[in-house]
C-alpha cells in the first residue's frame, strides 16, 4: 500500500496500523448499534454465525497487515495470532459466566445484544488502560514478566482442577454493593434502558447493574488473559489489537455458543494446559532457554484443536454432566 511505503520508521508504521485498527473498530461499532441493531431484538444463530465469521476474517486480515507492513514481519504476525487465539479461547469461560449473569437477572433475550454491546465497549477502555499501564511497568521492571509466569502456572493448575460448576453471587461483589447502596435503583426493564427518570429523579435500572457486573467479570478474566498475552509478546500494540479483536468477536460467539457451550467440556483442560505452558515458557527465559514463537503458536493451536475434537468424539460421563447441572 502506498500509505505504508511513505513511512520507513517502525513507530510511524505502527501508528498507521493502530489508526487503521481504531477506524475498523469505530466504524463497525457505529454501524452495529446505529444501523443493524437499532431496535432491540433477539439475535438469531444464523446472524451470530455470520458475525463470528466476519470478525475472524477481519482479525485475520489485520494479522496479514502486520505481516506485510510491520517491521516485526512474520514473527510479529505469529505473536499476534498466538495472543489472539489465547484470548479468544479464554473468552469461552467468560461467555458462560455472562450467560449466568443474564439468566440471574432475568434479562430478556431481546436486550442481550445491547447489554453485551455496552459491556464490550467498556472492555475496550478498561483493557486498554490495563494493557498500556502493564506495558509501561514491564518496560521499567522487566522482572514482572517472571511474576506473570508464576501467576499463569498457578492459574493453569487452578483451572485444570476446577469442577466447571460456575456460580455467580452478585450480592458478594463489592462494586455491586456500592451501586445498590449509593445509587437510586428502580425495578423493571424500561424498554432496555439503563437510566430513567421517575418523578423528575434520575434512577438506575437493574440492567445497569448487569453492565456493572459484566464489566467487573471481564476485568477478572483479563487478569488471566492479559498476562498470558504479555508472556507471548511484550509489544503492547500486538497485545492490545489481538486482545480487542478477540473481545469484539466475543459477543457474536456468545450468541453462537450459548446453547452448546457445555458440549466442549474438555476446552477448560486445554486452556489450563496453555496457561501452564505460557507461564513455563516465560520462566524458562531466566535460564536463557527461549521457546520460539512458532513453537508457541503450534502448541496453542494443537491444544485447542485437540480439546475441541476430544470433547466431540469422547462421550461425557453421564455422572459428570448430571453433577454439573446440579
Amino acid at each position: 500500500m502506498l500509505l505504508f511505503s511513505l513511512f520507513r520508521n517502525q513507530s510511524e508504521r505502527e501508528t498507521i496500523l493502530f489508526g487503521l485498527f481504531a477506524l475498523i473498530i469505530l466504524v463497525f461499532l457505529v454501524l452495529d448499534l446505529g444501523l443493524f441493531h437499532k431496535k432491540a431484538h433477539k439475535v438469531s444463530t444464523k446472524s451470530a454465525l455470520y458475525q463470528s465469521i466476519f470478525w475472524v476474517i477481519i482479525s485475520t486480515l489485520f494479522g496479514f497487515f502486520i505481516y506485510k507492513y510491520d517491521e516485526s514481519g512474520a514473527d510479529g504476525a505469529v505473536e499476534y495470532f498466538s495472543a489472539y487465539l489465547t484470548e479468544y479461547a479464554l473468552s469461552v469461560d467468560n461467555i458462560f459466566v455472562i450467560l449466568l449473569i443474564l439468566k440471574y437477572f432475568q434479562v430478556k433475550e431481546e436486550y442481550y445484544h445491547k447489554t453485551l454491546f455496552w459491556g464490550i465497549l467498556g472492555a475496550l477502555v478498561f483493557r486498554g488502560v490495563f494493557i498500556f499501564v502493564g506495558a509501561m511497568l514491564i518496560h521499567k521492571f522487566h522482572w514482572l514478566l517472571y511474576g506473570f509466569g508464576v501467576f499463569l502456572i498457578y492459574s493453569g493448575i487452578r483451572i485444570y482442577f476446577e469442577d466447571g460448576d460456575e456460580k455467580i453471587e452478585p450480592e458478594k461483589n463489592p462494586i455491586m454493593r456500592i451501586c445498590r447502596r449509593y445509587l437510586p435503583m428502580t425495578q423493571g426493564d424500561y424498554g432496555g434502558s439503563f437510566v430513567v427518570r421517575e418523578a423528575g429523579r434520575l434512577m438506575f435500572t437493574p440492567l445497569f447493574l448487569v453492565i456493572v457486573l459484566i464489566e467487573t467479570t471481564d476485568l477478572i478474566f483479563a487478569v488471566d488473559s492479559i498476562p498470558a498475552a504479555f508472556a507471548i509478546t511484550q509489544n503492547e500494540f500486538l497485545v492490545y489489537t489481538s486482545n480487542i479483536f478477540a473481545v469484539m468477536g466475543l459477543r457474536a460467539m456468545f450468541f453462537l455458543l450459548a446453547g452448546v457451550i457445555d458440549k466442549f467440556y474438555l476446552l477448560q483442560k486445554g486452556l489450563s494446559i496453555i496457561l501452564f505452558f505460557i507461564g513455563a515458557k516465560m520462566l524458562l527465559e531466566i535460564f536463557e532457554f527461549n521457546v520460539g514463537v512458532y513453537t508457541s503458536f503450534s502448541v496453542i493451536i494443537a491444544t485447542l484443536t485437540l480439546s475441541i475434537i476430544f470433547s466431540i468424539i469422547v462421550p461425557r460421563k453421564d455422572g459428570d454432566a448430571e453433577e454439573e447441572k446440579n
